[in-house]
């Protein structure tokens, strides 16, 4: 997943490829138990904040999951993706780490995409279940941990995580009814029916404004404040001969949450009120792009004005 979107890094499960802190687990007060649950108690209602009463320092030396509550929704498959809530613990410092719980339920694909230690566990659930998965933070950060949740690569992780809904299956590609391009809108270069570039050879300079138009009219729900997307994207510089990001030859679209501050500003001020299937042209300045700091990594400047297609694939 490209962070060159994102305003702020997520702050669950997509971060389990970052890197981060060394080791610091150890101590007198770590547990013997048998299981590394039995370090810990765990209350309440799915769909609500769990309470987590650490007895002891949770040691664990391989993933294991429980089953909490078991729902009576559908049955999670491979190749389904579920709206989940996620609460993470940090088993050494008996502090939790990370709660979602107070945001939009996260996105989790059951896939080859996600983290096997979680797919395992989810896989075979239903909806409406939680269920808690220990692990050693390694397998679930990488073999630095993660110094964003402050969970160093050797501790004991504990991972709650409720079932909220099935996700919606992604379009294969935008749907609907094709509308004329307006007149400051660049050209869009398409190869085998994917989208591989703008050309700008056409289009008046940008005029400071954030301006959006729709391509291909969806069909489907219209997307809401908060909601999951799911979409294919390609962003440019005015005049640029190449994209400096692109989701369509990766063969892995883009999830995030839109208009809560997780992705650019322009995003979240156009994307919103769109229909499902749409494919949508966007021109964001750089007060709603990336500001007069620009994206030095993504070669923007603080003054240049970036061009996006976007692709609705799904919202839930």
């Amino acid at each position: 997943m490209s962070r060159r979107l994102r305003r702020l890094p997520a702050a669950l499960l997509p971060v389990v490829l970052l890197a981060g802190l060394t080791a610091c687990g150890g101590g007198d007060d770590s547990s013997s138990a048998s299981s590394p649950l039995d370090s810990v108690s765990i209350s309440g209602d799915v769909g609500k904040e769990p309470t987590v009463d650490w007895k002891s320092q949770m040691t664990v030396n391989s993933v294991s999951s429980k089953t909490l509550t078991t729902g009576d929704g559908a049955k999670l498959e491979e190749g389904d993706t579920v709206n989940a809530l996620v609460w993470i613990g940090d088993g050494y410092t008996k502090k939790q780490a990370s709660s979602g719980f107070d945001r939009s339920p996260e996105q989790v694909p059951i896939d080859s995409n996600g983290n096997p230690a979680i797919i395992d566990a989810l896989k075979g659930q239903t909806i409406g279940s939680r269920v808690a998965i220990t692990a050693p933070a390694d397998k679930i950060f990488g073999a630095s941990g993660n110094a964003q949740l402050g969970i160093g690569n050797k501790d004991g992780v504990l991972i709650i995580i409720d079932l909220v809904s099935l996700a919606p299956k992604p379009l294969d590609g935008p749907q609907g009814k094709s509308q004329p391009a307006p007149s400051w809108a660049p050209k869009v270069v398409e190869k085998n029916g994917a989208v591989t570039s703008l050309d700008f050879s056409k289009a008046p300079k940008p005029d400071g404004k954030l301006r959006d138009a729709t391509l291909i009219q969806g069909t489907g729900a219209t997307v809401k404040k908060g909601q999951n997307i799911t979409v294919n994207y390609l962003g440019q510089v005015y005049g640029a001969k190449a994209p400096f990001d692109e989701s369509y030859s990766k063969g892995s679209p883009l999830q995030t949450v839109i208009g809560a501050g997780q992705v650019i500003p322009g995003w979240d001020k156009t994307i919103v009120g769109k229909k499902v299937g749409s494919r949508v042209l966007l021109a964001i300045p750089p007060k709603e792009g990336y500001g007069s700091q620009g994206s030095p990594q993504a070669g923007i400047k603080g003054t240049d004005t970036i061009y996006f297609v976007v692709d609705i694939l799904a919202a839930s």
